[in-house]
């Protein structure tokens, strides 16, 4: 017996008989319908926040409200009544009820901090205290409580019984260094009671007689000891009658110590003038001038470490170079004197064994014959320019061997002595001819030559200047590739040149239009 259709298939052959077309449409909106429904389930809390802000925050004003009625004033975890009416007052500012409700958690603190006051609860009064203020409560009615909970804890502390103790310290000579010591007890006995007038006379005979043990560590010449005596004094009360004068020889010590220092600098006598500098700073922490100091001899080490380092002293260069920097470990000139000292060090490897051979006895007419040879060697390479390279046949190198087989020479001396100015005038003209890679190689001989850290700054600036000028030319041009060599190069040389940033945005957007074309 055949078996009737039943409804659900009735439907499916009624829609089988649809249009092809007619079915897809339907099928595609059946599916945006499901995924409409999966995306509100899914975000139905974040997107009933956004269409019904204030149910949200009707929903945080009877949290807060709840929490305040249990107590709960304030919580790390964001719980708290404070915390909640806050985020009321964020989610939507123009509520009354969550500002008025901000002053009932200021109230109920104050509340609070009165009754554990009573309770002597001093540590939760205190909390209670601190945001009570924070939620402006009145001021009046704040103080009341605080100066109510001063005397609690006063009584409670046995005010008498600390000030017999800290009287027992102070005659004991015991004036500071432990909890039991008389300066420490009278802060405690002041801070419970301000007009104590017992513990304001102890504090000031104890504050007196550390101001005797400076004077007498300064009259015995150790003014580091005094002057931390007066910076002790004077975190205890900066008010103190004798501090002036205290202060005043301390800065006289600084004075002293800053003469000496600044006199053995100019004498080139290092070592005491960094030992000077320390002493400054050792009396008086902030002291700018003997940081200033300290930066200035610095230089000087390393200055010192790349004349050292020219002349192949390298061991000794590496100590000049540990002074400079446990002065000023910072110091740009001590980065320039290590640079020195590794190119030194390559081109000591490269030079013949004669070179760095020990003095001979006093040459023979053969020898002085290969002198006048080397001279006059090193003085056609002077005349090209070869100040430092090629290596072997720069007028250095040549001059080096000449000294190395008569070091007393005069005209050895005097050609060395000419190197620094020649290299100098090598670097002008070769800058001003705008042959930067000759520029760049007439100022690394300055430096390895010894000319001061300033002028050898100064003149990586120049030719960084001068580098940027070339990169300007070439992106005008056209010449991306070029005008981002000439870039990376004044980098190298002076990061901090005028303009440099400004080219290299510049570049950087002509780079980018170019790519998008």
């Amino acid at each position: 017996m055949a078996r009737t259709p039943g409804p659900g298939t009735r439907f499916i052959d009624w829609v089988r008989r649809w249009p092809p077309a007619v079915r897809q449409r339907v099928q595609i909106a059946a599916i945006a319908v499901f995924g409409i429904a999966v995306l509100a389930v899914a975000f139905r809390q974040p997107m009933s926040d956004r269409i019904y802000p204030k149910a949200r925050t009707q929903q945080l004003l009877d949290a807060a409200k709840q929490a305040l009625e249990h107590g709960k004033l304030t919580s790390p975890d964001g719980t708290g009544a404070r915390e909640l009416y806050v985020s009321a007052l964020a989610l939507d500012p123009d509520r009354d009820e969550a500002r008025e409700g901000l002053q009932l958690v200021g109230t109920a603190a104050l509340a609070r901090a009165a009754q554990a006051t009573d309770a002597k609860q001093f540590t939760q009064a205190h909390a209670a205290l601190r945001l009570a203020r924070e939620l402006a409560v009145p001021v009046a009615l704040a103080d009341t409580v605080t100066e109510r909970l001063r005397k609690r804890e006063a009584d409670s502390s046995g005010i008498e019984q600390l000030l017999a103790q800290a009287t027992a310290s102070r005659a004991a000579g015991d004036l500071d260094g432990s909890p039991r010591s008389a300066l420490p007890l009278y802060r405690r006995i002041l801070a419970l009671q301000p007009t104590r007038e017992e513990a304001l006379e102890g504090r000031e005979d104890a504050l007196s007689d550390l101001l005797q043990q400076a004077e007498e560590k300064r009259a015995g010449g150790d003014s580091v000891a005094a002057a931390a005596i007066v910076s002790q004094v004077r975190a205890y009360d900066p008010g103190h009658v004798g501090l002036p004068d205290a202060q005043a020889a301390v800065t006289q010590a600084r004075d002293r110590e800053r003469t000496r220092a600044d006199a053995a600098l100019k004498r080139g006598q290092l070592g005491e003038a960094g030992a000077g500098y320390r002493a400054m700073l050792a009396l008086d922490a902030e002291d700018a001038e003997a940081r200033e100091g300290m930066a200035r001899t610095a230089v000087a080490w390393a200055d010192r470490a790349r004349r050292q380092a020219a002349d192949f002293d390298f061991d000794v260069a590496e100590r000049s170079l540990r002074e400079a920097r446990g002065l000023d470990p910072e110091s740009p000139a001590i980065a320039e004197a290590e640079r020195q000292l590794a190119q030194s060090r390559a081109r000591r490897n490269r030079l013949p064994l004669a070179v760095v051979a020990a003095p001979a006895a006093p040459p023979s007419p053969q020898r002085v014959a290969e002198v006048r040879r080397l001279l006059a060697q090193a003085a056609d390479a002077e005349a090209r320019g070869d100040i430092l390279s090629p290596p072997g046949d720069s007028a250095y190198d040549v001059l080096r061997r000449a000294r190395a087989i008569a070091p007393n020479d005069p005209g050895v001396q005097t050609g060395i002595a000419r190197l620094l100015p020649a290299a100098r005038r090598c670097f002008d003209e070769e800058l001003r001819a705008n042959r930067l890679p000759r520029a760049q190689a007439c100022l690394d001989a300055r430096q390895q030559l010894g000319d001061s850290t300033a002028a050898v700054l100064q003149g990586r600036n120049r030719l960084a200047l001068r580098w940027l000028a070339v990169g300007e030319e070439s992106l005008r041009a056209g010449g991306f590739a070029t005008a981002q060599r000439a870039l990376d190069t004044a980098r190298r040389l002076d990061p901090d040149a005028e303009g440099l940033e400004a080219f290299a945005q510049r570049l950087r957007a002509a780079g980018a239009t170019e790519a998008r074309r």
